[in-house]
């Protein structure tokens, strides 16, 4: 389904109209074979607190923004190669509910759907795009991918010591391999991980020693990177989880759900979808269950849903 769109108008409308949400925070998303697959509202895990984003999964990228105002402006934009991505479902808690990592080399991260239908049908299309892809290119999966952070509030004192309680003055940092939470005093050296970032990274304590000592370790996570045990400006706050401090526009409340839209799919190949326009979300989220998110907005529903993705029973 997804070759028959590669050269239509509608392909190129749906794509031209994401560019033009974005405006000029955004770069230039056309280009010969991309494919506009699907769009919708997901919930993401952030540093401080869960938050509505807008994701547009490609062919070739799987692109996300903050929500400046609904159906008509994003920002922040993302993009993320699918070559790098791998998914992992997460088993629902009484918190959260119908959740997976996204993961890549350069960032990984928790989403959550509405609903375990549209869980799955995501899950199901961007695998599809990712194996597609992959057996195109005769690449081979990518094995090592950047932690995914603890939040915040699921750490009141430091994961590493036991001991230091985080307080105004005393302030969470996370460990760069390992994506824990940790005081200033437990990681207060760097180490080089090329696969996040040409500069050396802050990692807690027990990170370092076992990156600087286990050869095949350093090889394997940081490509035989060495260790610096430069001291870091302990004064300073984790900074690459930028996008969680950005103000949220409030949309209007009231909103009926929508669910997510998937142009590869016979429901949406029709005229009437073809004349459609870029949907995105309002405030009225919901993701995890007894929480107080708000619910993704997004367009029409495919024709049937993918087959249920086996939940891993891991933690956030």
């Amino acid at each position: 389904m997804v070759d028959r769109l590669v050269n239509s108008e509608a392909n190129t409308r749906r794509i031209a109209s994401v560019e033009n949400c974005f405006g000029s925070s955004g770069v230039p998303l056309a280009m010969q074979g991309r494919v506009l697959v699907g769009e919708g509202v997901l919930t993401k895990m952030c540093r401080k607190r869960p938050k509505s984003r807008q994701f547009f999964l490609f062919n070739d990228i799987l692109v996300y923004g903050n929500i400046v105002i609904g159906k008509k402006k994003y920002n922040k934009q993302h993009i993320m190669p699918l070559e790098e991505v791998s998914l992992e479902s997460i088993a629902d808690n009484q918190a959260y509910r119908n959740g997976w990592y996204i993961r890549t080399t350069t960032k990984s991260f928790v989403v959550f759907a509405a609903t375990s239908t549209e869980k799955q049908e995501w899950m199901a299309h961007i695998n599809k795009c990712v194996e597609d892809l992959l057996r195109k290119s005769g690449k081979k999966p990518v094995e090592n991918h950047a932690a995914v952070w603890v939040p915040d509030t699921d750490a009141s004192i430091c994961m590493h010591c036991k001991k230091t309680q985080f307080t105004f003055i005393q302030r969470r940092h996370h460990c760069r391999n390992c994506g824990a939470v940790v005081c200033a005093g437990c990681s207060a050296k760097k180490f080089l991980l090329p696969q996040q970032s040409t500069k050396a990274l802050r990692v807690c304590d027990a990170c370092y020693e076992r990156l600087k000592h286990v050869p095949s370790s350093l090889d394997s996570v940081t490509g035989g990177a060495a260790a610096s045990g430069n001291k870091l400006n302990t004064t300073a706050g984790d900074s690459s989880n930028d996008e969680d401090s950005d103000e949220e526009t409030a949309s209007p409340g009231g909103e009926s759900h929508d669910e997510p839209r998937f142009y590869g799919d016979n429901s949406v190949l029709s005229a009437a979808d073809d004349s459609s326009t870029i949907t995105s979300p309002s405030s009225a989220t919901s993701a995890p269950a007894g929480s107080s998110l708000e619910a993704p907005q997004v367009a029409s529903t495919v024709q049937s849903s993918p087959p249920a993705v086996a939940p891993a029973g891991s933690n956030c």
